[in-house]
């Protein structure tokens, strides 16, 4: 049977992180992998959730299914927390998905069954797991620009020829805040024009919001998302709870329709529940259970948000730091769009040998595009990363 099969390609960030952990260097730096770490280089558990957990347990009366569409009170917290009351709930349905990634996966699989072979625009650079996501989906995968390597900035120009030249029959998938992998993010003004288009052209909008909170607070973060979802007559979020509740093993996501009318959300929702069926049976509960038990509690939420908050000022005064040290050492402002940048990641532009360099000499580890975790920047060694940065791009 298995004399057909070749070796599939590995994840480079799964790599990365095999290669970081068997490094035996004490002084290694771990740039890579996207999850938050704290000044010790723990990703630690937030102690809203511990509080929540413990709650849970004490509580708790069964394990068994919380039937296909997973549990229902989180999804509305959730959609609550992201929307903020801005769309009739008539028109909203929602599934959990298997974290983030499996909210995406129920959306597109459902799109893919909505525009077989249909075109899918999605950003370049991106995710990298957003390509097979949407090839598995039965979609067909083209790009349009967004970062401009030369000034690390949104290219809203060429991306917006892009966008205006979409048709009704095409998805646009957007980032709602924290560009993985560039950190440059669309500003409020950007998002109206992005908008409008998307009204214009009838393009529909899917939006994978996997860092609310991570830039510059829940609700500004929340703008773009809003403002798709409240003007637009159709759209799609995929919700991750993965890095803002911190809850990465725990796969708590969820999958958002929003549709013309009750009616169509209906079928939509079959839809997501079909998908949901035919692939895992049922969606995992405790993360979800969770995060429903801190967004409806007032003091566990406000200690919540309080921690992300910190966890967000954190990563904003690392980025600052870094581009600092960076301007201090070299007399340029070659680096100063890293403090410009928001969410957990920026792309420092550097070549793949440099970035190799980085590893085999200094161990500083990083993805081979040269993309940079700030959250694992350790703060008593900015400087010495400086150095490190410096030297290597010669």
């Amino acid at each position: 049977m298995f004399e057909t099969l070749q070796k599939a390609t590995l994840d480079k960030i799964f790599v990365l992180m095999a290669e970081y952990a068997a490094d035996p260097r004490t002084n290694k730096i771990d740039l890579g992998v996207g999850v938050y770490k704290d000044p010790q280089n723990n990703t630690p558990i937030m102690t809203a959730v511990k509080k929540a957990e413990q709650r849970i347990l004490d509580t708790a009366k069964t394990k068994t299914y919380k039937g296909v569409v997973g549990n229902k009170e989180f999804s509305q917290a959730i959609v609550d927390l992201t929307l903020g009351g801005t769309v009739d709930a008539a028109r909203i349905r929602c599934v959990n998905g298997n974290g983030g990634t499996g909210a995406l996966m129920n959306l597109l699989f459902v799109l893919g069954r909505a525009r077989p072979k249909g075109r899918i625009f999605i950003s370049d650079p991106t995710w990298p797991n957003h390509i097979p996501l949407a090839e598995n989906a039965n979609l067909t995968v083209s790009s349009y620009p967004y970062f401009d390597a030369a000034t690390r900035k949104v290219d809203f120009d060429a991306m917006m020829r892009v966008i205006d030249s979409l048709g009704s029959d095409d998805i646009v998938l957007l980032h709602g805040c924290c560009h993985n992998p560039t950190g440059a993010n669309l500003t409020h003004e950007q998002w109206d024009i992005v908008v409008a288009s998307l009204k214009r052209t009838g393009a529909f909008p899917l939006v994978d919001l996997a860092y609310l909170g991570f830039g510059d607070g829940i609700d500004e973060d929340a703008y773009g998302t809003r403002k798709v979802a409240s003007e637009l007559p159709e759209c799609m979020i995929a919700f991750s709870a993965s890095k803002n509740f911190g809850l990465y093993r725990e796969r708590a996501g969820v999958s958002i329709a929003i549709a013309k009318d009750s009616a169509t959300a209906d079928i939509v929702s079959s839809q997501m529940q079909n998908v949901i069926r035919g692939t895992i049976s049922q969606t995992p509960d405790h993360g979800a259970e969770v995060v429903r038990v801190i967004l409806e509690d007032k003091e566990l939420r406000a200690e919540w948000a309080a921690e992300l908050k910190g966890m967000r000022e954190r990563m904003k005064r690392l980025r600052v730091k870094l581009a600092d040290a960076i301007r201090r050492k070299s007399n340029s402002k070659d680096f100063d769009f890293i403090a410009e940048h928001s969410g957990m990641f920026s792309l420092l532009g550097l070549p793949g040998d440099v970035v190799q360099k980085l590893k085999t000499e200094d161990g500083v580890y990083m993805i081979n595009d040269s993309r940079i975790n700030v959250a694992g920047i350790p703060e008593d060694r900015v400087d010495e990363l400086a150095d490190y940065l410096l030297r290597a791009a010669g």
